[in-house]
């Protein structure tokens, strides 16, 4: 599985570190950052978690 964010997309919520502090953090602007493109498995459910609660629906899991 892959993570995608659309930074772009990103309301600075926090929710998706809040469900997947391995995987993402914020900037100094509260913007999401991708830190791991590639989550290892046990990580998948927190990012699915994090998909489901972002507001702006600026993340995304695809299957390669």
């Amino acid at each position: 599985m892959k993570v995608e964010l659309e930074a772009d997309k990103c309301v600075a919520s926090g929710q998706c570190v809040v469900a997947a502090m391995d995987v993402f953090d914020q900037d100094d602007d509260g913007i999401a950052i991708l830190l791991e493109e590639t989550p290892a498995p046990e990580l998948l459910d927190d990012v699915r978690e994090a998909v489901a609660v972002c507001p702006a629906a600026a993340i995304r899991l695809v299957e390669r």
